[in-house]
C-alpha cells in the first residue's frame, strides 16, 4: 500500500458520491429546459450517473489503485485473498473519508448555495418508505451488491478480456442502480450511503445501518459465487499470490 493508492480512492469515492448523488440531489425530478418544462434526469439519468461516474474512475485510477471506490469491493477483495488486510483497512478509511466529504459538499450546495434538493433527503437512502419494507430492501441490498460484486471479481481477473472490465463495471452499476432506485435509492455502498446520511440526520442516520451492513453480506455473498466458479489451478494461484503479498 502506498500514498499513491490511498488518494486515489479517496479522490474517487469522492467523486461518485458527489457527481452520481448530486446528479439525484440537483435534477431527479427537476424542470429544465428554456421553458422550464422539460423533464428532469429521473431514475434512468441518475443510474447511467452512477455507471459513468464509476466507469471513468475505473479507467482513471483503476491502474492506481484498482479503483475499488466501495467498502464492499474491498471487503470481497480480501476475503477473496487478492489484497492484505493492512490495505484493507486504509482503503476503508479513506474510502469513508471521500464519501464525507462529498456529503459535507452536498450539503453545503443545498443549503448555503441555493440549491434545491429534489431528493428530499439528501440523496440517502431508506426502507419503510412506501416502496418496500426493511426485509425487503435487506434482501434488495445483497442481491444487488452480489451481482455488482461478482462481476467486478469475474472481469478483473486475469483471464478476463483485458481492456473491458471498466465497461462492464460500469454497465452493472447502472443496471443495479435502475433495479434499486424506485425501492431503497440503491446503496450498494457503504460509503455512498454513509457520508449524505451524516449530513442528513434524522430517518436517513437511523436507517443507514442496513445500507451498510447489507451491502457488506452481499460482498461475502459473491465471493462464495466467485470461488464456486473457479477451477482448481485458479484457487491454487491465488492462493499462492495472496501468500506472496
Amino acid at each position: 500500500m502506498n500514498a499513491r493508492s490511498l488518494i486515489a480512492e479517496f479522490v474517487g469515492t469522492f467523486l461518485l458520491v458527489f457527481l452520481a448523488v448530486g446528479t439525484a440531489i440537483f435534477g431527479i425530478a427537476a424542470l429544465v429546459g428554456i421553458d422550464g418544462q422539460g423533464p428532469g434526469s429521473g431514475v434512468v439519468g441518475v443510474a447511467l450517473a452512477f455507471g459513468l461516474v464509476l466507469l471513468g474512475i475505473a479507467y482513471a485510477f483503476g491502474p492506481i489503485s484498482g479503483a475499488h471506490v466501495n467498502p464492499a469491493v474491498t471487503l470481497a477483495m480480501l476475503v477473496g485473498r487478492r489484497m492484505p488486510a493492512g490495505q484493507a483497512i486504509g482503503y476503508w478509511i479513506v474510502q469513508f473519508l471521500g464519501a464525507v466529504a462529498a456529503g459535507g459538499l452536498l450539503k453545503l450546495f443545498v443549503s448555503s448555495f441555493g440549491v434545491t434538493d429534489y431528493t428530499g433527503a439528501l440523496g440517502t437512502n431508506s426502507y419503510d418508505n412506501g416502496a418496500i419494507n426493511l426485509a425487503g430492501a435487506f434482501v434488495l441490498e445483497v442481491i444487488l451488491t452480489a451481482a455488482f460484486v461478482l462481476v467486478i471479481l469475474l472481469v478483473t481477473e486475469k483471464i478476463a478480456a483485458p481492456g473491458f472490465a471498466g465497461v462492464a463495471i460500469g454497465l452493472t452499476l447502472t443496471l443495479v442502480h435502475l433495479v434499486g432506485i424506485p425501492l431503497t435509492g440503491t446503496s450498494v455502498n457503504p460509503a455512498r450511503s454513509l457520508g449524505p446520511a451524516l449530513f442528513e440526520g434524522g430517518t436517513a442516520m437511523q436507517q443507514v445501518w442496513l445500507f451498510i451492513l447489507a451491502p457488506l453480506v452481499g460482498a461475502v455473498v459473491a465471493v462464495a459465487i466467485w470461488r464456486a466458479t473457479r477451477t482448481e489451478q485458479e484457487e491454487e494461484r491465488e492462493i499462492v499470490a495472496g501468500d506472496e503479498r
